[in-house]
């Protein structure tokens, strides 16, 4: 796991330097479903998981999509790491290898509304239960922790209401306790690092930042080699059994986005960095981590990659539902973006979670953690002129009676 204090995402990311086939300045595409065995006995050692460097089965693995783990696991500092078909498909296997029927997880109340509905409703009926906590709280956090608790899981910074999580403090946690700390890591690519403070599985939705582009899924599972191993088990390992596989090409495809990514998320979050100071300044109830009045500012400020930034995601609380409806039609008619769900796009992505990305978590829920109906998720986008951007913006709030 990452432990420098000199460790530099991009910079590992940028040494990593592959040749395809043909001597090609990108690695081939492994566009196959299953591979030949010279011998009958190398056959049978790669089921048994001793052939080194031999492909089975691309539902296993492929080259494509090792190329791609190699650049995630540079990334985040770990010694290895599993692509999947989308986020959730990376998220699940990860609890479910660690757990069995009788466990328990520790988890943030506010994650992606998907795994949450994971935890909340289906993973009882496996008889695995979650305690959801405030994960700023660390006495709370222990308190949930009983003997069955096998898995902790939070965000690094939490969906919808951006709250951040001390990773350190919960390894050490985590540690004490004899249990695995699991981050989701999909809102701070390169801006954190939760392998270099303890987190022991680092995961990532692809399709958002690190895609960047709005046009596939993916997921990511990085941690030891030990687990990874265990995921691509042919006898029990989840990954392996449960069947989210990324696809070669997109695989490829996500390999050539990563590239870029350092470039992007500067761009996201200095754009974010400006609008939120500018929506605080306007009497907008805004929530970014890059502001001094965030209860966590701090706290991130410790953990992160500093030339990276504060991220792309910013909330706006506008006071009602149809409030933020109306804007966001005319902000989205105004071409400042999109009205859609998701994140990491070039262009400006805006929501209400309450009502999509979060709408798996009860009203009552909501409202006990502050997920209010007129809060607006952005993820702001790569606009080259922001202050043109924050302008127009600010028309619209005008124009619908918010400012």
């Amino acid at each position: 796991m990452a432990d420098s204090k000199d460790f530099n995402p991009a910079d590992s990311i940028q040494d990593l330097q592959y040749f395809g086939e043909f001597g090609g300045v990108n690695p081939s595409i492994s566009d196959s479903s299953t591979y030949t065995f010279l011998s009958a006995k190398t056959m049978f050692d790669t089921f048994e998981g001793n052939a080194e460097g031999c492909y089975l089965y691309s539902r296993h693995s492929s080259p494509s999509n090792l190329y791609l783990g190699e650049a995630l696991a540079a990334m985040e500092g770990t010694e290895t790491a599993n692509v999947a078909a989308t986020g959730m498909g990376a998220i699940v296997p990860a609890i479910m290898q660690l757990c069995c029927a009788g466990d328990h997880v520790v988890s943030s109340r506010t994650i992606y509304g998907g795994t949450y509905a994971y935890l909340k409703n289906f993973a009882p009926r496996l008889n695995i239960n979650t305690a959801f906590v405030d994960i700023t709280d660390i006495d709370k956090v222990e308190a949930a922790i009983t003997e069955n608790t096998k898995v902790i899981f939070c965000e690094t910074v939490s969906n919808p209401l951006l709250e951040v999580a001390d990773i350190a403090e919960l390894s050490k946690l985590a540690k004490k306790h004899g249990i695995k700390l699991l981050v989701d890591n999909t809102f701070s690519p390169l801006s954190v690092s939760p392998a270099k403070f303890g987190a022991d599985v680092v995961l990532h939705s692809l399709t958002k930042f690190i895609n960047g582009s709005s046009d596939t899924m993916g997921g990511v599972m990085c941690g030891t080699q030990e687990f990874i191993n265990e995921l691509r088990s042919v006898n029990d390992g989840a990954s392996m059994l449960m069947g989210a596989s990324m696809d070669s090409m997109r695989a490829a495809s996500i390999l050539k986005n990563m590239r870029t990514l350092h470039i992007r998320v500067k761009q996201h979050s200095k754009n974010a960095m400006y609008l939120a100071e500018k929506f605080q300044k306007d009497g907008l109830k805004t929530v970014y981590p890059g502001l001094a009045s965030h209860p966590s500012h701090e706290k991130f400020k410790k953990m992160m990659n500093a030339e990276y930034g504060y991220g792309g995601m910013l909330t706006v609380d506008v006071g009602s539902l149809d409030k933020a409806n109306e804007l966001m039609e005319l902000m989205q008619e105004r071409n400042l973006g999109y009205l859609a769900v998701s994140l990491g796009f070039y262009k400006t992505l805006f929501s209400a979670p309450g009502t999509s990305t979060s709408s798996e978590i009860s009203e009552e829920e909501q409202a006990e953690m502050g997920l209010t109906d007129g809060l607006i998720r952005f993820s702001i986008g790569l606009d080259n002129n922001i202050e043109r951007t924050y302008d127009m913006m600010r028309a619209c709030m005008v124009k619908v009676g918010i400012l």
